[in-house]
């Protein structure tokens, strides 16, 4: 593919070396704030992991932009932003905070990312993005291994839990937070669109400064390490590396890439906490990466095909 912007409704063709590399480092990044999130959940409450995160990830995004092209964003940018950081930065990591309070990381994860299936449908409706049938069959397999994971962690049984409800909410409002962030991409450069929703979101979690301040007087260096982390790669970093990304592809399509992100979590808590995924789970991840195969077969015989959808 091209470095040029796909527009929405376009699909893209191939990956570049820098695109697969920044989903890469995306999915890695992401996978390794479940991880982290768990280990410091007894330190900090939800909202003040939440806060401290976007505190350090508006600094980071700063520094990152000095220097950069800087575009005066419209009145309805701005508000379509505002609507993507909060949704994203602010509700997302709240409720993906709450849910790991009860629910291990791996199983988190895997919940969560039901979230390609609802941007696949939302892009359909609300971007005009093709949704062709390999697509639907890689999120077909996908979900089928995202669902036995969740029988190998015992999920059966677990919906009416507080956490697996925050992590299906979680999963929506990361959902809303990616259309309405596609919507602006290709107006205004991407590390401006990430910062100024990273700052959204870090005004909407304010209210939760008192327990941030608290916490931090009580919580071990090594938690508040946590937190600085968070902040700086699976924010500032893996958020401009996935705007990037996707500026450059359909939403669609770079959704289920992160469908690999529960099998990358399930390794990480077996190294750090000592889970042992079920062998039903190891068939669950290995859905997970052929689906997301499976959902980039049409994309490559598309590049013989100009023009085609």
């Amino acid at each position: 593919m091209s470095t040029t912007e796909t527009r929405p409704g376009r699909s893209a063709a191939a990956l570049s070396a820098p695109v697969l590399l920044a989903i890469v480092f995306t999915l890695l990044a992401w996978a390794s704030a479940f991880v982290v999130i768990r280990g410091i959940g007894d330190s900090f409450s939800p909202g003040g992991i939440a806060l401290g995160r976007l505190l350090v990830g508006t600094a980071g995004l700063a520094v990152l932009l000095i220097g950069r092209r800087w575009v005066r964003p419209t009145g309805s940018d701005l508000a379509l932003i505002a609507v993507y950081g909060v949704l994203w930065f602010g509700a997302y990591n709240v409720l993906l905070n709450l849910a790991e309070q009860t629910l291990d990381a791996g199983t988190t994860a895997m919940v969560v990312n039901t979230g390609p299936l609802l941007i696949a449908a939302g892009a359909a409706v609300f971007l005009g993005e093709a949704v062709h049938r390999w697509l639907l069959v890689g999120l077909a397999v996908a979900f089928v291994g995202v669902l036995l994971i969740g029988f190998a962690n015992g999920v059966r049984g677990a919906h009416l839990g507080l956490g697996v409800l925050a992590a299906l909410a979680a999963a929506l409002t990361y959902a809303a937070g990616v259309l309405v962030q596609k919507r602006v991409l290709g107006r205004l450069p991407t590390g401006e669109i990430t910062f100024l929703g990273v700052a959204a979101g870090l005004i909407s979690c304010l209210p939760f400064a008192g327990a941030l301040i608290t916490e931090l007087g009580t919580a071990p260096a090594s938690a508040t390490l946590g937190v600085v982390y968070l902040g700086v790669v699976p924010t500032a970093l893996a958020f401009s590396t996935w705007g990037y990304a996707l500026s450059r592809m359909p939403a669609s399509q770079l959704a289920i890439t992160t469908y690999i992100v529960p099998p990358l979590v399930i390794v990480a808590a077996l190294l750090f906490f000592g889970e042992f995924p079920a062998p039903l789970a190891v068939v669950g991840g290995v859905l997970c990466l052929v689906g997301v195969g499976l959902s980039r077969h049409r994309s490559r015989a598309a590049r013989t095909v100009p023009g085609t959808r």
